[in-house]
């Protein structure tokens, strides 16, 4: 297990790990208060899952990728950008994954598990390799 957890980025992956959940835990209480308070299904999701982003924004540049945010200003604004991408990626999946077990006969919940890891994996080698990846004076974003 340490070998594999020292492969795939050691303690960074488990902060990230940590990160993902406060992130669904937002996302899914905003979700929860949202349906209870008699906002649609639809609206609620998505009111949910952009909260979830921004926590989960705040969290990875602050705990996970402490090294590699970049400075204030365009090249922020830039990775900010890419961060917001990577959630469409991961929502992406999440939508591709759901609407297919519901077309085989999945049950939603099931599909949504398979969904949540394969959506999490994703978007970690996104942001871990693109996202928040050390920038030098060869590759840094013009700003």
């Amino acid at each position: 297990m340490a070998l594999l957890l020292a492969r795939i980025g050691g303690f960074r992956f488990l902060r990230y790990a940590l990160a993902s959940g406060g992130a669904l835990v937002v996302d899914i209480v905003c979700f929860t208060a949202l349906l209870a308070l008699e906002i649609p299904g639809m609206l609620a999701a998505t009111i949910g899952y952009a909260a979830g982003i921004l926590v989960h924004w705040f969290l990875s540049s602050r705990q996970v990728f402490t090294g590699t945010v970049a400075p204030a200003g365009r090249a922020r604004m830039w990775q900010k950008s890419l961060f917001a991408v990577s959630a469409l990626v991961g929502l992406g999946i999440t939508a591709a994954i759901v609407g297919l077990g519901a077309n085989v006969g999945i049950d939603p919940h099931v599909a949504k598990s398979v969904a949540i890891a394969a959506s999490f994996f994703a978007t970690w080698m996104i942001r871990s390799r693109i996202v928040f990846i050390r920038r030098t004076a060869r590759n840094a974003v013009a700003g």
